[in-house]
């Protein structure tokens, strides 16, 4: 019986196309497409996208897209690496990209404790060298003179504050709120598709429903989470942060969350 990686091949060899034709056609990389081919599915997504992608190669070629997928889980690696469950609302999938589960186990190790324990060879131990003794004078002038600094910058601070100029804080959060305000995501139609945006809430259209043609793009402000619906689902990608997703075939609709 053929694996699933020479279906795949032999039914895109008989089409008499190449990989890359077929990455292009499919807006699928090619690297995935063969890796499929190989038989190799452990790549770096989740396994919704594993098998979106799997799913949408093998009607493209042709092939009984279901007796695939049916096969590949079969094979017990739906999934390889932890991911956050999946949450559906309505046909909507949410793409939060990692948990806090994910974001601690990459979290740097503590720098150890290096003073001394019970039972440690040193302990009671000091060699280091005595410091030279200070001269009280030269510490009350040392104090005199942070006294001082310290009275200019009070000084400074007291008068920014009565002329009105902005706190380093009031900066700082402004300019953080800016850049919030300049993140967006871009829609790609891969066909036809009529596409509606919606902050997840309901209190803002982002787009109207507005008809989107065959590689037309449309980039729109990522002001939260946000409600992506299509009349057809496969015919449109979202990316976002770098990264781009497909709607699952069988939904209309994705989430994307909150920009981090």
């Amino acid at each position: 019986m053929q694996t699933i990686g020479e279906r795949l091949e032999d039914a895109r060899k008989r089409k008499g196309i190449s990989i890359r034709e077929a990455a292009e056609a499919t807006k699928i990389r090619g690297d995935y497409l063969q890796k499929f081919e190989g038989n190799q599915f452990d790549l770096d997504l989740s396994g919704i996208y594993t098998r979106g992608f799997l799913r949408n190669y093998a009607l493209f070629l042709k092939l009984p897209a279901e007796r695939i997928i049916d096969d590949f889980d079969a094979l017990g690696r739906a999934d390889t690496r932890p991911h956050p469950p999946s949450r559906e609302v309505y046909g909507r999938m949410d793409l939060s990209i990692a948990s806090a589960e994910d974001r601690a186990d990459h979290a740097p190790a503590a720098v150890g404790d290096l003073s001394p324990r019970p039972g440690s060879p040193l302990r009671g131990h000091n060699n280091l060298p005595k410091p030279p003794a200070i001269d009280p004078a030269l510490v009350f002038k040392g104090g005199i003179a942070l006294a001082g600094i310290l009275v200019l910058v009070l000084i400074i601070w007291i008068g920014k504050a009565l002329m009105g100029g902005p706190s380093s804080a009031s900066t700082e959060t402004r300019s953080r709120t800016a850049a919030a305000a300049e993140r967006s995501f871009i829609l790609i139609a891969l066909d036809t598709v009529r596409v509606t945006v919606t902050l997840d809430n309901g209190s803002r259209v982002l787009l109207p429903a507005t008809t989107l043609e065959r590689d037309q793009r449309r980039t729109l402000p990522w002001l939260g989470s946000t409600l992506i619906q299509a009349d057809v689902g496969a015919n449109v990608q979202i990316e976002a942060d770098g990264k781009r997703y497909a709607i699952p075939a069988g939904h209309n609709g994705v989430r994307l969350p909150a920009p981090q």
